[in-house]
Order: structure tokens, then C-alpha cells, then sequence
């Protein structure tokens, strides 16, 4: 599952001229807006539903435009995230970033073509307030509604910017930690963490020696010049384990420090989703492989996958540091293609949340 949502975002995608495009609400870490506008013939569907991946940028390039307001929920110090708490700073948040990122797209709601939403997987709070708003737009607008898969949506951001066709997917966030590859209309789940996601798992362990949230970069900036303490190495097969590998780490924080427990917590997980990585890409046969979600902006993750990479011959990419994490434009695009491949809208009334749903759970008819 993934981690918990933090906060809700939005994004709103729309095209001027031909419509396929997709406004789109909540997903999850970072309470943001998008507004997408491809020029015309840029985003289309193919024989085969195969979708033409225009390059997504900031501002007005020639292909897409996109416009967006952020305001993030941020839990109290000490404490992870509170869903009731994410859930009213969404609600409250929802209507001035829309208006936000309207403006800085310069379009208004009668422009947007359709209403995309994170249905899952997530909080049920947090995943009900951008439902209403998604509902409450789809009515008021007169548009199309379609449901998004949360962790699909982090695949296809990737795909979108890394231009990589049929990757093997290493996907880390919160509570997510998956090695996905599209297989047989879905994307199936070749390996996955067995307790926690590896930025929980950061997170947990930033607690327990009193950095903020999110507890990831800080700790990528403290192993910087650490040396490595042994640490339990949990890989089973294609699955792994993450909280035992805290427990000893936090054991060992008040004799060693913070700097040598960085260090070798990222150099300990990150073997072990190399290691399982680079076994799908072995089973599978396949030459690319893309890095995506919260924990893809680490540097150091990049650069073990991208030796691996090398050695095996194999292409790889990580998402853009600012479409790593949760984000709107990532469900727009998602809606997007699932429209131009034909996907039907869910009525409004008849839209729901699906908390724990998987990445295999969803067809992937645009593949």
C-alpha cells in the first residue's frame, strides 16, 4: 500500500483544442494543483491504444502548459501523519489552489475536458476529500469523471519522461515499495516490501533521532561522509523487509550516530531494491528500467541502479526530481491516457474510493 497521504493534490488537465484532456484531484503527498493544456494533435490515441507521450514542462513550450498551487499538510514534530487533520487541511486547501492553478494556466473550468481523481490506494480520509471535490467538479462542470490508480500513475509520470517504452519499474514511496513491469494488460507486482515502504521505513527511523518530515532527504544529506555499520540484510526471494532493519538501526544510534546510521541504512536498502531490481530485469529479459515515486529523488539510489544498469547493458532513467514525489500532474496524465484509450467515466454519484487497491488490480488499456 502506499504511504499515507499527506496531503491531497489536484491537477487539472485540459486542452485547448481537441478533447481528451483530464482535470484531475487528489493523489497524495504534497496538496497540489496542475493545469496541463497540450497543443492540438500532441496527445492522441493510436491503434491499439498506444498514446503519443508528449514532453510535460512548466509554463507555455510548445507542447504542454502547466499551471499549479501547492500547500502541503505537515504532521507536528515527533508525529507522523494524523489522517483526520490531512483530511480538513485538504478540504480547506482544495478551493484557492484551484483557483491558483486556473490562473496560472490561464483557463477557466469551462476549458477542462474532463475530472480525473486518485481513487487509490491511500488514507480513506484523505482519499474522500479530493473524491468530493472531484465529484463536486465533475456535476458542476458537466464533465467526465474517471478514477486513477495512485501507484500507476507514478509508472506512467516515469514513462512519460524517461521516454522509456517497456521498463522494469522500481517504484519507492511512503508506503510503497513495489518492482512492477506490464505484463498481460496490467502492471504486475514482481517484488514487493512485506511490512513497510522504504520512506516510511526513513521516516521511522528520522523520528527516532529528531529530524523533520520528511525524514528522506535530511538523512541523504547526513550520510554524506558516514561510515557503514552492519546491518540485518532481509531480502526473501523477490520480497523484502524493512522493519527490522529501523529496529537494529535505532539500537544503534546512540553509540554510532546519526551520520554512520545514515549512511549505512541507505547503503543497506538500497542493495537490496538493486538487488531484486536487477532480478526482474533477468526474469523479464527486458533492457530498461525506470525509478519513480517519493524515494526516486535519492542520488545515491540512482547511482547503485544506474551501475547495475551498465553492467547488465540495460537503459536507465529516474524521474524528474519534481514528479518524484505524490503530485497532480501524475494523475492529469494518468486520466489523460486512460480517456484517449477509451476508458469509460464513472458518474459522479457512483464514484468511490478503493483504499487498498493494488497496481495489478487496474487494466492498463492505454499500454
Amino acid at each position: 500500500m502506499r504511504r499515507s497521504i499527506a496531503v491531497l493534490i489536484f491537477a487539472l488537465f485540459a486542452q485547448k483544442r481537441e478533447p481528451i484532456a483530464c482535470a484531475t484531484t487528489p493523489s497524495g503527498g504534497l496538496n497540489t494543483y496542475s493545469v496541463l493544456c497540450p497543443r492540438a494533435n500532441r496527445v492522441h490515441a493510436r491503434p491499439r491504444h498506444r498514446i503519443h507521450r508528449a514532453h510535460l514542462r512548466d509554463r507555455d513550450c510548445g507542447t504542454l502548459r502547466l499551471g499549479r498551487g501547492k500547500d502541503a499538510y505537515k504532521p507536528r514534530a515527533g508525529w507522523g501523519i494524523i489522517p483526520i487533520e490531512a483530511r480538513k487541511h485538504h478540504d480547506a486547501a482544495a478551493p484557492a489552489l484551484l483557483e491558483a492553478a486556473l490562473q496560472e494556466a490561464r483557463l477557466s473550468l469551462d476549458q477542462l475536458d474532463a475530472i480525473a481523481y486518485s481513487q487509490g490506494p491511500g488514507l480513506p480520509p484523505c482519499l474522500h476529500a479530493g473524491l468530493r471535490f472531484g465529484q463536486q467538479l465533475a456535476r458542476e462542470t458537466k464533465k467526465p469523471l474517471h478514477p486513477v490508480n495512485h501507484c500507476v500513475a507514478h509508472v506512467e509520470i516515469g514513462r512519460l519522461f524517461t521516454d522509456l517504452s517497456d521498463p522494469v519499474v522500481l517504484y519507492v514511496s511512503g508506503a510503497n515499495t513495489q518492482v512492477l513491469s506490464f505484463i498481460d494488460g496490467v502492471y504486475r507486482c514482481f517484488g514487493e516490501t512485506q511490512d513497510i515502504g522504504i520512506g516510511n521505513a526513513l521516516d521511522k527511523f528520522g523520528r527516532a533521532a529528531g529530524l523533520g518530515f520528511p525524514a528522506g532527504p535530511l538523512l541523504e544529506r547526513e550520510a554524506q561522509g558516514g561510515s557503514y555499520r552492519e546491518l540485518p540484510y532481509v531480502v526473501k526471494g523477490m520480497d523484502l523487509s524493512f522493519s527490522g532493519i529501523i529496529t537494529r538501526a535505532t539500537q544503534l544510534l546512540p553509540k554510532h550516530g546519526l551520520k554512520d546510521l545514515a549512511f549505512s541504512l541507505q547503503e543497506t536498502m538500497f542493495a537490496m531494491l538493486t538487488e531484486v531490481t536487477e532480478r526482474a530485469l533477468a526474469h523479464t529479459g527486458k533492457q530498461e528500467c525506470i525509478l519513480t515515486g517519493g524515494v526516486a529523488a535519492n542520488k545515491r539510489l540512482q547511482e547503485m541502479l544506474s551501475i547495475m544498469c551498465k553492467e547488465r547493458g540495460a537503459t536507465f532513467a529516474a524521474v524528474p526530481f519534481q514528479y518524484a514525489m505524490d503530485n497532480g500532474a501524475m494523475i492529469a496524465w494518468t486520466g489523460a491516457l486512460a480517456a484517449a484509450a477509451g476508458a469509460k467515466p464513472i458518474p459522479p454519484a457512483k464514484a468511490t474510493i478503493k483504499p487498498a487497491q493494488r497496481t495489478d488490480d487496474v487494466e492498463a488499456v492505454w499500454v
